[in-house]
């Protein structure tokens, strides 16, 4: 899709999510729920934002330590893409839908998660979806020129 005409407001189709270490690494190896807790409407493509911040508490849990073994938590970057395709509470009483669940919280779910190779450096970022740049998805898509709009995976 790289020949495609995309439209002049990334912020129409794609969106930003920044999320804390280690969990942001945890995303890119496989976790699929990230926690929030408000719901999300939005449905899309998400840069993945690892925050200036890295929390300590979890590494010492054996799913994140096992997830992120061996690889670097590199933070105040976008590390890559993910597609956003819902957003969830368990009910009460039922199991959590992933080893990831927080009780509580809002589960987006996450598929098409694709690793930049090279992180890209981006100070700013919030908690909640936000819009990126021009600039940001041009240097994000010099390494994935397959993301588009109409692209799936």
């Amino acid at each position: 899709m790289s020949g495609s005409v995309l439209p002049a407001d990334p912020g129409t189709w794609v969106r930003g999510i920044t999320v804390r270490q280690p969990w942001a690494t945890c995303v890119l190896a496989g976790k699929s729920i990230e926690n929030r807790p408000v719901h999300w409407p939005w449905r899309g493509w998400l840069l993945l934002h690892a925050g200036q911040r890295t929390e300590r508490a979890p590494q010492r849990d054996p799913l994140v330590a096992t997830t992120i073994r061996g690889r670097h938590l590199h933070t105040g970057v976008v590390l890559g893409i993910a597609r956003l395709t819902g957003c969830h509470q368990d009910s009460v009483g039922a199991p959590p839908c992933s080893p990831w669940a927080q009780a509580g919280t809002w589960h987006l779910v996450l598929a098409d998660v694709h690793e930049l190779p090279l992180p890209v450096p981006f100070a700013y970022g919030q908690l909640g979806a936000w819009k990126p740049t021009q600039a940001l998805v041009d240097q994000v898509r010099l390494q994935l020129p397959q993301l588009s709009p109409e692209t799936t995976s």
